[in-house]
């Protein structure tokens, strides 16, 4: 598939440059022959472009790679299994896990329970809190 969508790329390109030139050389004559209107382009050059870009979207749609699949625990479970994420080292997640950095990450900061303990830091202190 990816000659065909190679092929299709390459004539896309080639009738989309055509149809650039067209449209160059149609407003270079037009506006020889008439200074104050401005030209619109023939519907050769107006198909022409949009076939263009029909061939080019078809090439590139078909030699795009293929898709991972959406479902997460489907893709989590395969990145796992694979011998290339336990040897991933050098982002700092290491191991046979490559989610282990999420894992190991510190939580919320408790401010109530942070307000209780200084609270009784003061009442220890037998100063009073204002």
């Amino acid at each position: 598939m990816t000659f065909a969508a190679n092929v299709l790329n390459v004539v896309g390109v080639l009738f989309l440059s055509h149809a650039v030139y067209s449209a160059y050389e149609h407003s270079l004559l037009a506006s020889r022959s008439t200074s104050s209107a401005v030209p619109s382009l023939p519907l050769d050059i107006t198909l022409e472009t949009l076939f263009s870009v029909l061939l080019l979207c078809i090439g590139v749609v078909l030699s795009s790679p293929d898709l991972k699949p959406i479902q997460w625990h489907v893709w989590a479970g395969r990145l796992e299994k694979s011998k290339e994420a336990r040897l991933v080292t050098e982002v700092g997640v290491g191991g046979g896990n490559p989610y282990a950095a999420l894992e190991e990450r510190p939580g919320f900061w408790d401010v109530r329970g942070a307000q209780k303990a200084f609270g009784g830091w003061l009442r220890e202190s037998g100063e009073k809190a204002n």
